[in-house]
């Protein structure tokens, strides 16, 4: 688990900061990861409406960029469904 959690902290490094803060990611950065990472768990991730949509229902204090535990939310819905935990 520890080799998972690095590759996901490692991932949102890379994608976040390319258009703006290090620690952030901005719409395009978001969308450039969820198409490139999440091709199989996120359908249309490439499509605009999806991503302001998912987008939307992730960024809590509704500023235009996910942190990463913002982020770490869409982390532990695709991995609970995944495993069969959500109903």
């Amino acid at each position: 688990m520890e080799a998972a959690i690095m590759t996901l902290v490692t991932q949102f490094k890379t994608y976040a900061g390319k258009d703006g803060a290090s620690s952030t990611l901005s719409k395009d950065e978001f969308q450039s990861l969820v198409a490139s990472q999440l091709p199989n768990y996120v359908k249309n991730g490439s499509d605009p409406a999806v991503i302001d949509q998912l987008m939307g229902s992730l960024d809590e204090n509704n500023d235009g960029e996910l942190t990463f535990s913002e982020f770490w939310q869409l982390i532990g819905k695709l991995a609970s469904k995944q495993g069969g935990f959500c109903q």
